[in-house]
């Protein structure tokens, strides 16, 4: 006999949560395993002592963690599933029937708190993962991903000089014809007058200026150069009046966008994010190692762990990185830049007493020490007498038009030298492939399945939050997932086999030799 199912609501119901929610179910765990209690000393200092009661901390941080847990970068939307979903509502600790608060609570209360107390967070779930084993702390990988910013290019202005902007427009730059147009006008200019004011010198106005005038000549009337982010801009002389932190960036291949850049540090032992943090997109890499360096130490040192080995690709790699790498007494592997060369080609160096031997064995010794001005990079400059290369057969081939033979080497060559000995050894071929396989998937994760496609916020301080915050949410699915494999009862045979193998055995071999006993090693 075929059933018929007719639904009607009860006016009374007997329900709980605790009874719905299966005990394997992800977020029940999570509830168990994650005391938040600390944080309502943390925050304490932020409320008054009268008024309206404010959400509550706790709810507040674990709602955030729900969000990138679920992969939803929308307050909005994260209160609407939230409110469908009996575990999370188990884990916040609601009611089926009570109401969650206002989305707009969420956003203002994540502009409430100081980055102090997300860090504060993250550092508590990364002890998490040190009591259980997870860290081990002597390698540490490296790398940096750009975010996407919540502003559009298409709301870009202009910087302008102390000066009227008309004279400055006339002087220095050439408009394209979408510079004549204003596609899109910001509500509100969030930019203070220093961040729009050009800082630029005039040279670097001039190469910009050439740029913009090949752009309009070779892009303005090309297929797609009404798209967002198509045209020609620089940070030096347009800002975004929605989001002033963000910058300006662009990888090969594709449009320039408002970014912010990612600093990521993994631990190799299991995957565990050990520092994150936001950095302006127009930084180098190899400008930020510093001060990450200075915070993982912390952190590491504070749980009794000791940094040896720094893991990071190309993009960090400088002769003042390495130099400071090794006066924190840690290893370097880190790839050097393709147009690193130690000095000219089949050329010689001698460290004592500084000098070089050209092909034809005469010297070419040290001369001084310079900055270089485009970059304000640290040099050495040798050069020989004219005297000298007079009457070399390769006269021609080796000084061109110049009469003596001059070239500039990096002032930390040593550093590099001894950076690229590692690389190339068995170890450096084995952390670069444990870098691979560590930050670069992480990286994939988060951007991918932990709410880091975008940032969703305003301002450098707020995207570091968001930051912090993602990579809580992939540490606690780590904790959860990691099994700490015991070990069995017969795991002293394989010490004790090798002890009887290796020590034992050629020890009473060496003993019965001289006795001519016959005797068999097994």
């Amino acid at each position: 006999m075929q059933g018929t199912k007719i639904y009607q609501e009860k006016l009374f119901n007997n329900f709980q949560l605790s009874s719905r929610v299966p005990k394997t179910n992800f977020y029940r765990r999570l509830s168990v395993v994650l005391k938040l209690d600390f944080l309502r000393n943390q925050t304490k200092l932020y409320y008054g002592n009268c008024g309206q009661k404010s959400i509550d901390p706790i709810v507040f941080f674990k709602l955030c963690l729900v969000g990138y847990l679920e992969n939803i970068i929308s307050d909005r939307k994260l209160i609407e599933h939230c409110s469908m979903r009996m575990d999370i509502l188990y884990f916040l600790g609601y009611d089926i029937d009570e109401v969650l608060p206002w989305h707009s609570t969420v956003s203002r209360t994540r502009q409430l708190y100081p980055e102090s107390v997300f860090e504060t967070l993250f550092t508590h779930v990364f002890k998490m993962c040190f009591d259980k084993g997870m860290v081990s702390g002597h390698t540490q990988a490296i790398d940096s991903a750009p975010v996407k910013a919540n502003a559009s290019m298409d709301s870009l202005e202009l910087k302008v000089p102390a000066s009227d902007l008309e004279s400055h427009l006339a002087s220095v730059r050439q408009i394209s014809e979408r510079d004549k147009a204003v596609y899109r006008k910001a509500k509100e200019n969030k930019a203070s007058l220093e961040q729009q004011t050009i800082t630029a010198n005039k040279k670097q106005l001039d190469s910009i200026t050439a740029r913009n005038k090949r752009w309009s000549i070779t892009q303005d009337h090309r297929p797609g150069a009404g798209n967002k982010g198509s045209r020609y801009t620089s940070n030096k002389t347009h800002y975004s009046p929605t989001d002033p932190d963000a910058r300006i960036s662009v990888k090969p291949g594709k449009a320039r966008k408002l970014n912010y850049m990612s600093q990521l540090s993994v631990d190799t032992g299991h995957h565990v994010i050990s520092d994150v943090q936001a950095y302006h997109a127009d930084h180098k890499d190899s400008q930020c190692l510093e001060d990450i360096s200075e915070r993982l130490s912390n952190r590491l040192n504070s749980f009794g762990l000791v940094w040896e080995n720094c893991v990071a690709d190309t993009g960090y790699s400088s002769g003042e990185v390495y130099a400071y790498l090794e006066t924190k007494g840690l290893k370097s592997f880190i790839p050097p830049h393709g147009t690193y060369k130690g000095g000219p080609d089949n050329f010689k160096y001698y460290s004592i007493p500084d000098l070089y031997l050209c092909p034809q064995g005469k010297v070419i010794p040290f001369k001084k020490v310079f900055f270089e001005s485009k970059n304000n990079t640290k040099k050495k400059e040798y050069r020989a007498s004219s005297k000298i290369c007079i009457d070399c057969p390769l006269k021609g081939s080796c000084l061109g038009k110049s009469k003596e033979k001059k070239f500039t080497v990096t002032f930390y060559r040593d550093e590099y030298e001894r950076n690229n000995q590692r690389i190339n050894s068995r170890q450096g071929r084995y952390m670069k492939g444990k870098r691979q396989s560590t930050v670069e998937p992480v990286f994939g994760t988060l951007t991918q399945f932990l709410g880091l496609r975008k940032i969703n916020t305003i301002g450098i301080k707020q995207a570091n939050k968001v930051m912090h915050l993602s990579a809580i949410a992939y540490n606690l699915k780590k904790y959860l997932k990691f099994v700490n494999k015991k070990v069995k009862s017969g795991v002293k045979t394989p010490r004790l086999t090798f002890l009887y193998k290796n020590f034992f055995i050629p020890v009473i071999y060496s003993v019965l030799r001289p006795l001519k006993f016959r005797f068999i090693y097994c």
